[in-house]
């Protein structure tokens, strides 16, 4: 769920007054009860694990609350690790991503009916499932305090998000040294390593930390504005989306120099550029756009202006997710405080983001050094943040190859790509565009139960000569 819909060649790149939600103090038995969703509106089955959702307060002299949605494991959740799960942006909603990507429910073409998804997290893989709509201003999330919503950046959402999880864990204590990872992409591709950070610096200054943080697992991630843009150049060029005498130009003049005095013969060419891609999906550059999509009419202005953005997967999920959680009854379900206009990115919180770094690599590298299980995933059909700076990125960690590039298999067929490095794994998603779980479910559950378990992606297996031998 990418919202910096900005033009995908630009590379990486009010809040009203409520009460404040329910204090982290209460009875966590009582609280949870209050929190559990007995049924979603459209929900026509049962299911087998239980859901909550509510508010956590954050900041109580602000008035700071994130909106949190969680699903149970299906087999055994109090045995289950907790998967904490991250969106982009800035200022786009996890929630969307529990009925577009790896959650357990979708929702049908009017909006409303929800059916289950055969690929969700919470089975197979066999873990709880967090949602966080974080920072405020974002889905559900609110603060009472106006300046708020326009004064959001990557420091504090780090450090609301870390606080969210030990006032949460104190209303789910069950979860307290459970093993813990995060997950997520797109701009999320920061907040994962800085929440990462925040959490593993936390724990070594509190030995009895309730947060038994293992790894995190990013995709599509925006992580280093220089190699993520010379990344996306060469993927452009190579799938045959912009001309060899553009490609040549986008090479001299937006060069690492143009980061730090930003040229307009850059931006001219990046405009030349969006010209001769046409009118595609860059999310996805295979599979046909959403006819009706408002997100994809969405800009973002960071380095230079650009021009717009633009296995069967539904390309207007995201549409019908704004339906979805428009209804007041869904609302009322989610126990949503007052009636809130929610949509899936918010433009005041990206407005208004004060702080983004160039690069979050010197916070990976920090973080191989505590021994965290790290996973990079990349869909490769995905021309907003490519499979070639996701590679180059990497690269530019200068990490010692321990497992050589290979493909790696999902029933026999590839399923991508993956090699391992000291400290941390590569996987490239075969055919899968910027939101790899919506793309391709099945490729993207086996992916998580890799990552949960710790083993490498499967490689390919000869059944009929195993039968033979």
């Amino acid at each position: 769920m990418a919202f910096w819909n900005w033009s995908f060649l630009l590379l990486v790149f009010v809040s009203v007054n409520r009460s404040v939600a329910t204090s982290s103090d209460s009875n966590p038995i009582t609280q949870q009860k209050l929190d559990q969703v007995l049924n979603l509106p459209g929900q026509s089955f049962d299911v087998d694990f239980a859901h909550y959702s509510g508010y956590v307060t954050v900041n109580k002299e602000y008035g700071r609350a994130l909106f949190y949605l969680m699903m149970e494991a299906t087999n055994d959740p109090s045995s289950k690790p907790l998967i904490l799960w991250l969106e982009g942006g800035p200022g786009c909603s996890s929630l969307a991503s529990a009925i577009v990507n790896g959650g357990p429910f979708h929702v049908n073409e009017d909006g409303k009916p929800v059916y289950l998804n055969p690929y969700s997290w919470n089975t197979d893989a066999s873990a709880n499932l967090l949602f966080v709509e974080s920072p405020v201003g974002v889905g559900y999330s609110y603060s009472n305090t106006s300046s708020d919503i326009t004064s959001n950046g990557d420091k504090r959402t780090a450090a609301d998000s870390l606080q969210f999880l030990l006032n949460w864990l104190e209303r789910f204590p069950q979860y307290i040294g459970r093993d813990f990872y995060i997950a997520g992409q797109s701009y999320a591709g920061n907040y994962v390593p800085q929440l990462s950070q925040a959490i593993a610096r936390y724990n070594k200054a509190n030995a009895a930390s309730p947060i038994n943080l293992k790894g995190y697992m990013v995709g599509n991630a925006l992580t280093d504005d220089y190699n993520d843009r010379v990344g996306l150049f060469q993927y452009m060029w190579t799938v045959g989306l912009i001309s060899d005498q553009t490609y040549k130009k986008l090479s001299e003049l937006c060069n690492q120099e143009s980061f730090i005095r930003p040229s307009s013969e850059c931006g001219k060419i990046i405009e030349i550029a969006n010209q001769e891609m046409g009118h595609i999906d860059p999310y996805s550059i295979f599979t046909p756009p959403c006819p009706n999509n408002s997100v994809t009419k969405r800009f973002l202005k960071r380095w230079h202006n650009v021009g717009p953005i633009g296995q069967s997967y539904d390309p207007c999920s995201e549409e019908r997710s704004v339906v979805y959680f428009n209804l007041p009854e869904v609302q009322s379900a989610l126990h949503v405080n007052n009636s809130i206009k929610w949509d899936i990115c918010s433009d005041a919180v990206n407005k208004y983001w004060k702080d983004s770094p160039i690069s979050v690599l010197d916070v990976h590298r920090e973080l191989i050094s505590y021994g965290l299980r790290i996973w990079i995933y990349s869909g490769d059909t995905d021309a907003v943040i490519p499979v070639t700076s996701t590679r180059q990125r990497i690269d530019a960690l200068n990490l010692t190859t321990i497992g050589p590039w290979r493909a790696w298999y999902d029933d026999g067929q590839v399923g991508g790509w993956t090699q391992e490095y000291a400290g941390l794994t590569f996987v490239a998603v075969r055919g899968a565009g910027h939101q790899v779980p919506l793309h391709k479910p099945k490729q993207a559950l086996t992916l998580v139960k890799s990552f949960l378990e710790g083993t490498s992606m499967a490689p390919f297996v000869d059944k009929l000569f195993e039968s033979s031998s």
